[in-house]
């Protein structure tokens, strides 16, 4: 009794009473005092095994639960638009892997809207967006700028043009983007300004349906040309220059204010631009 007392770090008088009272809990002893030294009763030596279970239970607990830990720190979650994950996602899981070989990279793609929606509700860690914004919840840190070309199927009429003129479209066949999407908005922009009207044969929510349909002859597109890269090299489309000033696209990182980005989330900001911890800080 005074050794475990000691163990325990409790004074003799303290150990004893807190058995009695396990004693009377369990309305048998665990001790049989007439011997000396001490010896367990059976229900002593039936709870003493009870209780090296619990201990070695709750070491399993806490052995699983640091795994846990370390697995959610070595995690990092990305929401993404179409257009920026498609084309990027495969070089930069690479290089995420190559650089942090026990972290991970789980990316979801989806529309703008539900980006902002799933970093600030702490489903993602970081969203990819074009046109950024920034709100009391989310902070936004630019990324890149993405020049816009005029998208085409090769065999269409301007194909062949080295620059198009914004009069050029005028009433040409059109496919654009869905009308609350912030690059609709843009390219609408660029050609009010010009004076020039498109006619508009249908739209969707997101780059790959429209380069899909401009490869199919449908009409034509103003797009990133960063993401036309795959259909241009396997000759499916043609992008050609707008006139200048043209459009660019914004691209940019989003968080939500004053997170706490675990480690594989700040090592995949730094591998999507050189400080990035740091900038997401301070736009935090």
């Amino acid at each position: 009794m005074s050794k475990g007392a000691k163990l325990c770090g409790v004074t003799q008088s303290a150990a004893s009473q807190h058995v009695q009272e396990v004693e009377r809990r369990l309305g048998a002893p665990l001790l049989d005092r007439a011997k000396r030294p001490l010896e367990l009763t059976p229900a002593g030596k039936l709870y003493a095994d009870f209780c090296r279970d619990v201990m070695r239970q709750e070491d399993e607990f806490q052995l699983a639960l640091e795994r846990l830990k370390q697995e959610v720190e070595s995690t990092v979650h990305v929401a993404s638009i179409y257009s920026v994950g498609l084309s990027e996602m495969s070089r930069l899981s690479e290089e995420f892997s190559a650089s942090h070989p026990t972290a991970r990279l789980e990316v979801e793609y989806m529309r703008p809207d539900k980006v902002y929606a799933a970093v600030s509700g702490g489903q993602a860690d970081l969203g990819l967006v074009s046109y950024p914004q920034s709100s009391r919840e989310i902070a936004a840190i630019p990324w890149r700028d993405e020049e816009m070309r005029l998208a085409m199927a090769p065999t269409h009429a301007l194909a062949g043009r080295q620059l198009v003129l914004a009069a050029d479209l005028a009433g040409i066949d059109f496919i654009g983007f869905d009308e609350d999407l912030s690059i609709r908005r843009e390219i609408d922009r660029f050609l009010r300004v010009r004076g020039v009207t498109v006619h508009m044969v249908m739209h969707f929510d997101n780059i790959q349906m429209i380069k899909e349909a401009v490869a199919l002859g449908s009409g034509v597109s103003i797009l990133p040309a960063r993401s036309m890269q795959a259909e241009i090299e396997r000759g499916r489309l043609v992008a050609v220059g707008l006139e200048a000033p043209g459009l660019v696209r914004p691209v940019g990182i989003v968080h939500r204010r004053r997170k706490k980005f675990n480690r594989a989330a700040q090592a995949f900001l730094e591998l999507l631009l050189p400080g990035g911890a740091e900038k997401a800080r301070l736009a935090g």
